[in-house]
């Protein structure tokens, strides 16, 4: 660990998460190697969070980062970092979003704590598929798109959703609920069916929207085009997943590259389709509703959601000079900044806090005190605080930054 206070700088290996619902080509792409298996590559880790780690170069040797800490917090955290959260209080990640991800929600630190306490003293093994708190973090989340993104993000205006219910025939016997117990009501009943009853509401719909897609008459910002995606044109619609109905009372919102949102607590959202960065408290706390094969918790997910209609705010980010735009979140956790150069540029920063950077697009070299390092596109590196540092390009080069808020 010595090596660690002799430079500031240091390349970074995250790890790669192969969930069902990733892509095959995107995060391979990005880190230059042969998915030979064909395995969905969903998910490419950076940061500390214990259950995968990134990986420090240190000469010829690698430790975790995790690790790292451990051993050497001041140099790493800062005593202000260190004091406040104890721990890398940001998750770095790259998604590659093939098929939907789970309706979900992230409960606040406060409920974070009393339901991993409580986990804990039932018994529940905290690597258990029904254990619903890994940590007793919450798990606010920033994103910002690589490309077109879509996502679910909020429930629509209580209007737009009473419109959906008239709309839509099959859902005309939800109308009384709606109108006379209100939106939450609705919800808990909608997840509450049976699976029957609910095939009974979405089978015929969703063969409609298949039916609707085939001919050309949807498109991405239409629920319909989501249901539809979930069944191939000759599969048998039945088992229908409840998360459907999700599709129809949420925002669908389309993003652009370089377009953002921040999700706080109690904001359910989904993932729908495309590549992003993205940003978050250091947690893997998910209480999931729908779209997914994992542990479903319905009282425990009716307990943190945000039944409110929400107007997705999309973030440009804010130009700092030529070269950065930063997408400023609101809690103390993490920041984050997207840094594009072109040849001759340099980019120069002063660290205050644990930044993590990946490369995206181009090359560059970083230059530190006595170390200079070549990066490329998936290039991972970490600047140690207190480091006057500069990034020069030779050609197109695009970064985003991870860092603390101080």
């Amino acid at each position: 660990m010595s090596d660690l206070l002799q430079s500031k700088i240091y390349k970074l290996k995250g790890k790669v998460q192969n969930y069902a619902w990733g892509g095959f080509d995107y995060i391979p792409n990005l880190l230059h190697f042969e998915n030979k298996e064909h395995k969905p590559c969903a998910e490419y880790w950076m940061g500390a969070h214990p259950s995968a780690p990134s990986m420090i170069q240190l000469g010829n040797e690698e430790i975790s980062l995790f690790e790292a800490i451990q051993k050497n917090t001041a140099n790493i955290l800062t005593e202000e970092v260190f004091n406040k959260f104890a721990e890398l209080p940001y998750l770095y990640k790259i998604l590659d979003v093939n098929e939907m991800l789970s309706i979900q929600v992230h409960p606040s630190k406060t409920e974070a704590e009393k339901g991993f306490d409580r986990e804990d003293a039932a018994g529940i093994p905290i690597n258990a598929p029904h254990r619903n708190y890994k940590d007793k973090n919450h798990k606010p989340e920033v994103m910002i798109a690589l490309g077109e993104f879509w996502l679910l993000h909020g429930f629509m205006s209580l209007e737009s959703i009473e419109q959906r219910l008239t709309e839509v025939k099959e859902f005309n016997l939800l109308i009384p609920i709606f109108k006379k117990q209100g939106l939450k009501e609705l919800y808990r009943f909608l997840m509450e069916m049976s699976q029957e009853e609910v095939d009974t509401i979405l089978v015929d719909l969703v063969k409609r929207e298949m039916r609707r897609k085939q001919n050309g008459e949807l498109n991405k910002s239409m629920p319909g085009w989501w249901a539809a995606k979930l069944f191939k044109e000759n599969d048998e619609v039945v088992n229908v997943d409840r998360g459907v109905f999700s599709i129809y009372l949420f925002n669908i919102v389309g993003l652009q590259k370089g377009e953002g949102i921040f999700q706080a607590a109690g904001i359910p959202h989904a993932y729908l389709e495309g590549q992003n960065v993205e940003l978050m408290a250091n947690s893997d706390n998910v209480l999931r509703g729908g779209l997914t094969p994992k542990h479903i918790d319905v009282p425990e997910l009716m307990k943190h959601t945000l039944f409110e209609p929400i107007v997705p705010k999309v973030m440009k980010g804010e130009s700092v000079g030529t070269i950065e735009k930063k997408y400023h979140c609101p809690v103390p956790d993490f920041d984050i900044s997207k840094i594009e150069l072109n040849a001759g540029n340099s980019y120069k920063a002063l660290s205050a806090s644990p930044e993590i950077f990946i490369a995206i697009e181009g090359g560059a070299v970083v230059n530190g005190t006595n170390i200079n390092i070549n990066i490329k596109k998936g290039d991972c590196f970490l600047v140690l605080p207190s480091e006057n540092y500069s990034i020069t390009a030779s050609g197109h080069c695009e970064l985003y930054k991870a860092f603390v808020q101080i």
